[in-house]
């Protein structure tokens, strides 16, 4: 690949370009850089490259006529080299924003040119002329473009084949597949009283990638809702947990089950009113508070199933009414949590309403876990059902949503 930089200060470039990783993998002729002064190529015995705005206003703007002359030598270098023309980028504070999917596809190129913006910015004549595109690495300014041609040169050429030692290098890091990376330790073992996660520390590979696994998408989940969002979209759970030895459901009937399914609606309740409810609120939560409700539902018309573990205790629960199609009150007590169990309870539940296409179910807008893995599982939202405010006398202490979501598949 060939990368060139079009800007006011080429040795600034230059200079990280040949330090560290890439340089290195520069010196090796992994790809070719070239910075280009801008200077060189005005036409005023001053080398002036800018001037003021039309219209008036602060600063300076940078002149077309230089930059489109450098970028016109830029094609004819690749030409002579037998290259395509190159792909030219405009880096701008008006340009799309950057990210891993945008690198991906600029390392596609065979050749790519980078152009820096300084000052208040650069001629439009010259970018509507030969720009291809238009990028911004954030929502913040820049005194010029060269950091922003950095970033984006280092994060494409390092995707170049053999810059890195390997390929897994940047296919497990944050972003590559739209996830953030998981938290990265070594030695000592315990450092200031911190240790290690044990599970590092095994040898057991499968253990340890599901491990990190977990932790990339917790953290993305945590940390950056809208890109855990987006790829919940596109990585649907292909494999389920298999029910193990002993594992069952069973439909209930008698009291004591009825009983164990209210201590069980209770804990979970509590569990999902915890971040919008005051600790008085989940105090009244209790098994006989909600029992009632569990009573009425089932007359009419919920069934309510619990899920027996393989020494016979009753650890999760799920509802679905078969008139309405719709699923709810899955729960599973904090001791079985993090084992699928409620993957299991989901599609046993959506199984059981066979007439119904498309079921539905209900969900705080703040149990961003269970949203997440539902629409992993094929549901997607279809709605809000209401919206309770503290301001307007909703009975939680923080604004919240009930959403509701139906089965695409």
């Amino acid at each position: 690949m060939r990368i060139d930089i079009v800007t006011l200060f080429p040795e600034l470039c230059d200079s990280f370009l040949s330090a560290s990783i890439l340089g290195r993998a520069r010196a090796k002729n992994l790809f070719e850089a070239h910075c280009h002064q801008i200077r060189d190529y005005t036409k005023n015995k001053q080398k002036q490259t800018d001037d003021y705005p039309y219209g008036g206003g602060c600063g300076m703007v940078l002149y077309a006529q230089p930059i489109a002359d450098c970028l016109r030598a830029v094609q004819a270098q690749c030409t002579a080299q037998g290259r395509a023309k190159p792909h030219v980028v405009f880096l701008t504070a008006a340009g799309q924003q950057y990210n891993e999917e945008t690198a991906k596809r600029l390392a596609s190129y065979d050749s790519l040119a980078l152009v820096c913006g300084h000052y208040e910015g650069i001629d439009q004549r010259v970018i509507d002329a030969f720009g291809d595109e238009e990028i911004s690495i954030g929502d913040y300014v820049l005194t010029g473009g060269e950091l922003a041609s950095l970033v984006v040169a280092d994060s494409v050429l390092r995707l170049q084949p053999g810059v890195l030692a390997e390929e897994k290098g940047y296919q497990d890091e944050s972003y590559w597949d739209g996830l953030l990376e998981y938290p990265q330790f070594t030695r000592p073992e315990v450092w200031e009283g911190r240790a290690v996660p044990p599970v590092l520390l095994t040898g057991d590979h499968k253990k340890i990638d599901a491990w990190r696994g977990d932790q990339s998408r917790q953290r993305t989940r945590e940390r950056r809702p809208d890109l855990y969002d987006a790829w919940c979209e596109t990585h649907p759970l292909t494999e389920l947990p298999k029910w193990k030895r002993g594992e069952n459901m069973r439909l209930v009937k008698a009291e004591d089950q009825m009983a164990r399914a209210a201590e069980l609606f209770a804990e979970g309740r509590r569990t999902v009113c915890s971040p919008v409810c005051t600790g008085e609120q989940l105090a009244e939560m209790t098994p006989d508070f909600w029992r009632p409700e569990l009573d009425a539902e089932k007359k009419k018309g919920w069934a309510f199933y619990l899920h027996y573990n393989k020494t016979g205790e009753a650890d999760a629960m799920v509802g679905v009414c078969h008139k309405t199609g719709c699923i709810g009150h899955l729960f599973v007590t904090e001791s079985a949590r993090g084992q699928g169990i409620g993957t299991k309870l989901l599609d046993f539940a959506r199984k059981k309403l066979p007439e119904h296409a498309h079921p539905t179910l209900d969900v705080l807008s703040t149990n961003t876990r269970a949203i997440s893995l539902y629409k992993r599982m094929g549901w997607r939202l279809d709605g809000v059902l209401t919206m309770y405010d503290p301001a307007q006398g909703a009975p939680f202490a923080v604004y919240c949503e009930e959403l509701r979501m139906r089965y695409r598949g």
